[in-house]
């Protein structure tokens, strides 16, 4: 017998660890109409090393109310074409992180852009969520509130 795992609720809003990046906490916007979760990203630049492909660029995240920049070189898994909240179709290289909220601690695919004018860092997009968190869209930070 199959049993069900107890899905955690997530508020609106989330702090989210990205260890693999260097990042312990960043301020993200659950999507459920975004397939894929989508990081701020600044001056990124596409490489080639061997077959494999890589983006350096720059990571925007907040230390104790102070944004930072990292810095980071990550292979590329693919690129996507995704439809932007202003309807424009953008190539987005695609990489695969760690992710970490609550007690959970998984894999999960995001996708770099530039965010700098709408009031996430991340958004933290459906696939990643899938079959661990309900969104209670009435709460925030409930990740914080449980450590």
């Amino acid at each position: 017998m199959k049993t069900k795992k107890i899905k955690k609720t997530i508020g609106w809003k989330e702090h989210i660890s990205l260890p693999d990046l260097g990042i312990k906490s960043l301020k993200a916007k659950t999507d459920s109409g975004a397939a894929t979760s989508s990081l701020h990203a600044e001056d990124i630049e596409i490489y080639t090393k061997g077959t494999k492909q890589f983006v350096k660029c720059k990571i925007v995240h907040e230390v104790s109310d102070e944004l930072k920049l990292k810095k980071i070189n990550h292979e590329i898994l693919e690129f996507r074409k995704i439809r932007s909240s202003n309807g424009q179709l953008e190539r987005r290289p695609v990489i695969e992180t760690t992710a970490v909220l609550f007690d959970e601690k998984w894999t999960i695919q995001i996708t770099l852009t530039d965010r700098s004018l709408m009031g996430f860092q991340m958004l933290f997009g459906r696939q990643a969520m899938r079959g661990r968190f309900i969104i209670d869209p009435s709460k925030s930070y409930l990740a914080l509130k449980k450590s």
